[in-house]
């Protein structure tokens, strides 16, 4: 019986554009569950299902056009994509928009918060501001979720004074907007007297402070030893915790907790969402 020859098996090759599709693949399906991760403690927020509804359009559609930049700024830092050129950047900002908003829309209809009989105004209401935390989740996604951080982007941005306080401002938005619709936001406004609200801002303050600059995180930024600490303090801390506060201000006005206020009454409310921001600011650094 004639033995047959062998079958030589050859290597297969991965194209190029296989190889990119495939890492492209990867990304969204990464993007998918970061957007899931970020996302679900609001999603399952009864505020903000409310908030979707009747919340002020004018003042939704400002907060989405300042979401556009924020996304950008995050893409070119921690993309899912190593993408240097801009045309990248700001695919990865726009796909990362979308999968927010496809996420969102899958679970609030799971969740039976939106249906079919409601208006359309009511259903887009509700996933567009869902998809903001989930946006953001999904642009970070590859720095959290296993992928590879691009080491060159996270030099350049760290190095310069405007990469730092865009980071803060980024950590502070994102948790700030997590606990800003929630009641306990006014409720403990009102339980505090004069005291405590410049205690808690103090507090943040130097929170802010050592969760970046004193504790020696993985992660922290390392500035010149010849670096004063008064000058640490003045330019990084105090003007993170003010841009913390300012974001605080200004989600509180878009979810229309300031309407009808007094002055103190707003000030005791953004010293209160000031700390989870500050906290944010600060863990922005540290993680991405």
């Amino acid at each position: 019986m004639k033995e047959r020859a062998p079958l030589l098996t050859r290597p297969v090759s991965i194209s190029a554009a296989q190889a990119a599709n495939r890492r492209f693949s990867v990304g969204l399906a990464r993007a998918f569950g970061g957007a899931i991760l970020f996302a679900f403690p609001l999603l399952m927020t009864m505020e903000m299902w409310w908030l979707g509804f009747y919340m002020d359009r004018f003042r939704l559609m400002l907060l989405l056009l300042i979401l556009v930049p924020l996304l950008i700024g995050l893409s070119y830092y921690a993309g899912f994509e190593e993408n240097m050129r801009w045309k990248g950047v700001l695919l990865d900002a726009f796909v990362a928009y979308a999968v927010g908003c496809i996420a969102a829309a899958v679970l609030l209809l799971l969740f039976a918060v939106i249906a079919p009989r409601m208006s359309a105004q009511e259903i887009i209401g509700k996933v567009v501001l869902q998809a903001v935390p989930g946006s953001i989740g999904a642009i970070l996604a590859r720095s959290q979720l296993g992928g590879p951080k691009a080491e060159e982007k996270e030099r350049q941005l760290g190095a310069s004074y405007g990469g730092e306080l865009f980071l803060m401002a980024a950590g502070a938005l994102f948790l700030s907007f997590n606990v800003a619709p929630t009641e306990e936001m006014v409720l403990i406004s009102y339980q505090m007297a004069a005291w405590h609200t410049i205690a808690l801002a103090l507090g943040s303050l130097l929170l802010l402070h050592a969760f970046v600059y004193t504790m020696e995180f993985s992660g922290q930024a390392v500035l010149p030893p010849t670096t004063p600490p008064w000058s640490t303090f003045l330019r990084f801390t105090v003007v993170g915790y003010s841009l913390a506060l300012l974001i605080s201000f200004y989600i509180l006005w878009t979810f229309g907790r300031t309407d009808g206020m007094a002055g103190t009454e707003v000030m005791r409310m953004t010293v209160v969402l000031g700390f989870p921001a500050a906290v944010g600011a600060a863990a922005a650094r540290l993680i991405l």
